[in-house]
């Protein structure tokens, strides 16, 4: 594989999920951050879940709110939201997972490039060690391969 996606638990509470895309970090935080953008490559297709509704107002203070149909049924949906903690363009993105309450973790992404490619360190920090392996259990922490694939073909669209 071209750029391997690699996830591994780094302690009690913190999952580190790492990645290089082919493109440069302008762009990569581009499709992070603008929800048309967003809802085309997140999650995995392969979950199932058709996406309803995708609002993000990525800026500090600001926040996003995903609404997916569970097995194409918009009559059982799941909606994840949270709040950005922090948005240096091109290079941190800091958010709060709220839809698991006190057991959601707080994500920090990294974008740094290099040479033209923006490799990224995704860190999910769980509030305890419960709450991650209930997390990695539920199956919440896998498909992150096929994630950043489908961002890999995103990103093949952009342009500046």
């Amino acid at each position: 594989m071209k750029n391997p996606t690699t996830a591994e638990r780094k302690s009690d509470r913190e999952l580190v999920v790492t990645r290089t895309f082919d493109a440069p970090a302008r762009l990569v935080w581009k499709a992070w951050t603008t929800a048309e953008l967003f809802a085309r490559w997140w999650p995995p297709k392969s979950f199932g879940m058709t996406l309803l509704s995708c609002e993000m107002d990525a800026r500090v203070g600001g926040g996003y709110r995903l609404v997916y149909a569970l097995g194409g049924d918009p009559s059982k949906s799941m909606a994840f939201f949270g709040k950005y903690l922090e948005a240096t363009p091109f290079s941190r993105f800091v958010w709060t997972n709220e839809e698991s309450g006190d057991k959601g973790a707080v994500t920090t992404a990294t974008f740094e490039e290099r040479d033209g490619k923006t490799f990224l360190v995704m860190t999910d920090t769980y509030p305890t060690k419960e709450a991650l392996d209930e997390a990695m259990v539920s199956g919440a922490t896998s498909g992150f391969e096929e994630t950043f694939a489908q961002l890999d073909a995103e990103l093949l669209t952009l342009r500046d």
